[in-house]
């Protein structure tokens, strides 16, 4: 077991890989009464393309399976697994993103059982036709919902806009007609291929025992006695590096538009502490040009075209990037026009000293406060660690920055030509 040390955070953290591939991580926080785990699948949306490792077949499965098998597992032959997590006082939950899926519990009491009980469902698929079909139904319900959403069409939207055939394109439940694509045995083929120790890992945090946590995880899955398994192929398209469509508008029922902005990464396959410090800068950069108080943020304000719920935000992935400024307005195309002139002229007149110093020190705060939130903490572990990132590598990252990097980046990645606009405008 290995043991990594924070001297600025003060944490340990305890990390081992079992012999059947299963990493463990274990985050010491004494003194918490809670504790939770998260198991994570390196298995997400984007993976509709692989190559079954049994019989070398190249498989292209229906969009939203991931998510679908995500709600399947909570199901087993006696019922609902949330039902027996609530009688041992815990709160259990799931979600799939582009690229992991994580099933999570949070407790007061009854860790070692719970922890137990997480371990067993996600190894212990159980599907039926009828029990497909009757969550067939529930997911579209969800769909259809959703699609009339605002908030949702416009990240969607852009999404579309961005990508030309990167699956990141697409939403991560799917779509109506693709989900009743799905039987029991792609869910089956899709859990023996992703569902392998070797494309998981176990984190937990809390005023634990970390060999005590090892030991009953490495319990857990020696019984199932899993063959060696190499790297799964994933098949993903080429993406070319231009944008797919420059501006993409939808009428719904709102009041005022939703206006969302995005820039595509040019440059994709970073991984490790360059992914994470290019996230770092491109949060610095918004932080310093759109941020709250910033002067463009303010003349945005004070001239009616920004509200308080104004936001920005950056996705790093490994096969995929976009960073996107969003909120409602009266006008997008004044708004789209003041932003990227704002950015235009930032590219040029460069950040300055002073701003980048106190952006940064914003972030190292923010990374502080995390420590004490143990769902946020867990998130950001799973986060980078497919990515290659540790847990305690953010403030060393952060630290190593240069105001010349973050102009670096705002002139590279803030290129109006790589740019694509969702705007929601009221139904005439």
């Amino acid at each position: 077991m290995e043991r990594h040390f924070d001297p600025i955070l003060r944490d340990e953290l305890y990390t081992e890989r079992l012999e059947c591939g299963l990493t463990v991580a274990v985050l010491v926080k004494p003194g918490f009464r809670q504790a939770t785990g998260h198991l994570a699948v390196h298995y997400g949306s984007v993976d509709n393309c692989f190559v079954d490792p049994d019989s070398g077949e190249e498989v292209q499965v229906p969009d939203g399976i991931a998510h679908f098998l995500e709600h399947k597992l909570f199901e087993d032959p006696d019922g609902n697994v949330a039902d027996r997590f609530a009688e041992l006082g815990a709160e259990v939950n799931a979600y799939t993103t582009y690229t992991h899926t994580v099933y999570h519990f949070t407790t007061a009491a009854h860790f070692p059982a719970c922890l137990d009980l997480l371990l067993e469902f996600v190894q212990e698929p159980y599907f039926t036709p009828e029990s497909v079909a009757r969550e067939q139904g529930i997911i579209e319900q969800e769909i259809r919902m959703y699609m009339d959403d605002p908030g949702w069409r416009s990240s969607a939207n852009l999404m579309e806009a961005l990508f030309v055939r990167h699956p990141v394109r697409l939403d991560i439940a799917g779509t109506v007609e693709s989900i009743r694509r799905i039987d029991p045995d792609l869910l089956y083929l899709c859990h023996r291929v992703f569902y392998h120790p070797s494309n998981m890992v176990l984190f937990v945090a809390g005023d634990l025992d970390p060999q005590a946590v090892v030991e009953r995880a490495r319990a857990a899955f020696a019984r199932r006695r899993y063959p060696p398994r190499g790297p799964i192929q994933r098949c993903l398209p080429e993406e070319p590096q231009a944008i797919a469509e420059r501006r993409r508008v939808q009428e719904l029922v709102v009041s005022q538009p939703i206006f969302r902005l995005g820039f595509k990464e040019k440059r994709v396959g970073v991984t490790g502490r360059p992914l994470l410090e290019r996230d770092l800068l491109t949060a610095i950069v918004l932080d310093v040009l759109v941020g709250k108080g910033s002067p463009l943020y303010t003349q945005l304000y004070e001239s009616g075209l920004i509200d308080q719920r104004f936001g920005f935000g950056h996705e790093p992935g490994v096969t995929f990037g976009y960073t996107y400024l969003t909120g409602p307005t009266p006008d997008p195309a004044a708004l789209e026009a003041r932003l990227l002139e704002g950015l235009d002229r930032a590219r040029e007149e460069g950040i300055a000293p002073e701003d980048f110093e106190r952006a940064r020190r914003k972030l190292v705060g923010r990374i502080l406060n995390l420590m004490n939130d143990l769902e946020g903490l867990s998130y950001l572990f799973i986060d980078g660690f497919f990515k290659g990132i540790g847990l305690f590598d953010e403030i060393p990252a952060l630290q190593s920055l240069t105001v010349e990097a973050a102009n670096e980046r705002l002139r590279e990645h803030f290129d109006a030509a790589m740019a694509a606009t969702s705007v929601i405008a009221p139904r005439s």
